[in-house]
């Protein structure tokens, strides 16, 4: 039987966004958002979102805010050579790929003019969009989740965690990270933390020092996790956003370590989830226990817990 369980956050961010931001913004969209924080009560941000020639806007606990700004293609322009620290060029590899990667787990979307070779983005010019997405400070509770790996881990088999884009699969996966890597009885961590999303908000507001969490930052998902499963002597191993079957084989050769793996992956409903090759490929295998399904709500999140053992093949 499928169980649900409720979270509700425990308090305000004490910070609206990382300040070094206010140097990569433009000071129109920094005054914007000043403006907004003391006339709206949100108590956290979740994405700065800045268009070319249209409204800037922010996305919040309270839903989006469109900000009184229109940015020119001058002042995108400018904003992302600013992020990417004067050189494009350095960053071209992500950037095809989407996004730039900045310090604190913020994660920048970038958008806009592609240049194509081979069927391949080399280069995104005259950038439409930029999404600044905020790795606010764990605030959902964990516990359940944390139990179920403890209790996976008996049998050697993880927890995938799973919902649409947006619902807050990362915003779990940091709060369990650091629960069981940093909580009174850590556990040892290897986070495969790809895209820099994961690792900086899983060790935060003085937990670092007693954290137990070995961070491969930058690694793609499947050489992350053999490394994390046969050198770091990980008691479980952590990935966001798996899914593909490259990655599905990875895990798979590494299974009969016994180290369980706890993971997202995108899926508006279990049946979805599973349709995808590379989770049914896992699911087969038994690499997962449990499979927790996440659904937003106002006052906070509520996980649907399902067993491996009550899905029908």
């Amino acid at each position: 039987m499928q169980s649900v369980i409720h979270s509700e956050p425990s308090g305000m961010q004490a910070l609206c966004y990382p300040q070094f931001l206010s140097e990569l913004l433009p000071l129109r969209v920094v005054a914007a958002i000043r403006i907004e924080m003391e006339e709206r009560s949100f108590s956290s941000l979740e994405e700065i979102r800045l268009r070319r020639e249209l409204a800037s806007s922010l996305t919040t606990d309270r839903g989006t805010l469109v900000l009184p700004v229109v940015l020119s293609g001058r002042e995108m322009d400018e904003t992302l050579t600013r992020i990417c620290g004067g050189s494009l060029y350095a960053h071209s590899e992500t950037i095809g790929e989407g996004y730039v990667i900045l310090g604190g787990g913020v994660r920048v979307g970038v958008c806009g003019r592609a240049a194509v070779e081979h069927g391949r983005v080399i280069g995104v010019y005259d950038p439409s969009a930029l999404c600044f997405r905020i790795p606010g400070a764990p605030r959902v509770d964990a516990r359940a989740v944390e139990e179920l790996i403890r209790t996976g881990r008996e049998s050697g088999r993880g927890v995938l965690i799973y919902a649409p884009p947006g619902e807050g699969k990362t915003t779990l996966l940091r709060a369990v990270v650091r629960r069981i890597g940093c909580g009174e009885h850590p556990m040892r961590i290897a986070v495969v933390d790809s895209r820099g999303e994961l690792a900086p908000a899983s060790t935060a507001d003085g937990l670092r020092r007693r954290c137990t969490v070995d961070v491969l930052s930058g690694y793609p998902r499947p050489k992350g996790i053999e490394i994390a499963v046969r050198t770091l002597n990980a008691e479980v191993a952590v990935c966001d956003e798996l899914g593909d079957v490259e990655e599905g084989r990875a895990v798979l050769a590494v299974q009969n370590c016994g180290i369980p793996l706890l993971a997202t992956a995108h899926g508006k409903t279990l049946g979805d989830l599973l349709r995808r090759p590379g989770i049914r490929m896992l699911h087969d295998a038994g690499v997962f226990a449990f499979y927790v399904g996440i659904t937003r709500t106002r006052g906070g999140f509520s996980y649907t817990v399902t067993r491996r053992e009550e899905i029908a093949d």
